[in-house]
């Protein structure tokens, strides 16, 4: 099984990107942000998740390991096949998804195509109490929540501080999904500046209005 390829952009298609390898050359479906990114002649660096069946094998790419166990994940939710996981990760950052599952705001998961309102619904709800273990760190402020023009995959906001609090608020007997949320309205209102002791006390005043 193919887990990552490096090699130079050799084409750029609507959904896939020909990666050349030594002279060979891969097809690598990919997400609409990833293509973005990619330029053709230059060297990518892809995440691989090699999907084998009787008639075909396929190579989906992602720029880490973390978008890849989204992409995973994402299938695990009934209706949500390859074409829609990836679809979800074109239009948000896995901050930003991480963000909308904590939040339970489907309405920006409903931006991707192919995603209705009732699977939206259906993808934040049972992703709930998977997402911290999948992100924990990913959580974002501000309005990236809303979408992915707002959105940026630059790298976590108060990445420990999150992770140490809603480490900490499991450690007292909430469940994951419900520390995950609570961190993440923390940081929504004191922003990415806050401390751990700070998202904790803020993320208790917030389950206890639950």
């Amino acid at each position: 099984m193919i887990g990552k390829l490096k090699g130079l952009v050799d084409a750029i298609g609507e959904s896939h990107a020909i990666i050349d390898v030594n002279g060979v050359g891969y097809e690598v479906q990919l997400s609409s942000r990833t293509l973005r990114k990619l330029k053709i002649g230059e060297v990518a660096s892809l995440t691989i998740d090699t999907h084998v069946r009787e008639d075909a094998i396929r190579l989906y790419g992602f720029t880490s390991e973390v978008e890849r166990s989204w992409f995973r994940t994402l299938q695990t939710v009934q209706g949500v096949g390859s074409k829609v996981a990836l679809g979800v990760l074109g239009v948000l950052s896995t901050n930003d998804l991480a963000n909308a599952i904590a939040l339970q705001n489907s309405a920006a998961v409903e931006q991707a195509p192919g995603v209705g309102k009732k699977l939206a619904q259906r993808i934040v709800a049972e992703l709930k109490d998977k997402a911290p273990a999948l992100s924990v760190a990913g959580l974002n402020v501000g309005p990236a929540v809303k979408g992915a023009a707002a959105g940026a995959d630059d790298g976590p906001v108060a990445g420990m501080a999150a992770a140490e609090a809603i480490s900490a608020l499991s450690n007292l007997g909430y469940n994951p999904g419900q520390a995950s949320a609570a961190v993440a309205a923390a940081l929504k209102e004191l922003g990415a500046a806050a401390d751990t002791a700070q998202l904790i006390r803020r993320g208790l005043k917030e389950l206890a209005t639950r």
